[in-house]
């Protein structure tokens, strides 16, 4: 690997080490008992084109049992709330309450500070790059997932 590839690969690492860290420091500093993995299964039912467990599932790559555990832990805590599909009693599905939205909300400030942060030294085009470029990274993702 040539220092250019091996400064890359060290830099999405801590990257990713990094934001981690800070979002779970950030929750910490608003008062949010939740783990990072709680909150971005919230944001995966947030974003999820369904509110089906099964979608929220496949959008978070886990399997419906895995996150049945997590939903558990959730609805306990007030988080969400799950409920029978009307139609068709073997679906399940899920909704926020007001509580996950505050999270959310606190949850995306952060993500607004941190692509802020990132961009505002940036020319346009060099903004256009440097989202050419994560794209590349995502779609390698995509194709390996």
């Amino acid at each position: 690997m040539d220092e250019t590839m091996q400064t890359l690969n060290e830099l999405l690492v801590d990257l990713f080490n990094h934001i981690l860290l800070l979002e779970e420091k950030n929750m910490a500093e608003n008062n949010v008992d939740l783990s990072m993995t709680e909150v971005h299964i919230l944001e995966a039912i947030k974003k999820s084109n369904s509110n089906m467990m099964s979608a929220v599932a496949k959008r978070l790559m886990v399997t419906q049992g895995t996150l049945t555990t997590s939903i558990n832990r959730l609805v306990k805590k007030g988080y969400v709330e799950r409920y029978k599909d009307e139609s068709d009693r073997r679906i399940v599905r899920l909704t926020l309450t007001k509580q996950a939205d505050a999270v959310l909300a606190i949850h995306d400030r952060f993500h607004e500070q941190m692509i802020d942060s990132m961009i505002d030294k940036l020319h346009l085009d060099e903004q256009k790059q440097l989202l050419q470029s994560i794209q590349n990274v995502m779609e390698f993702f995509r194709k390996e997932y």
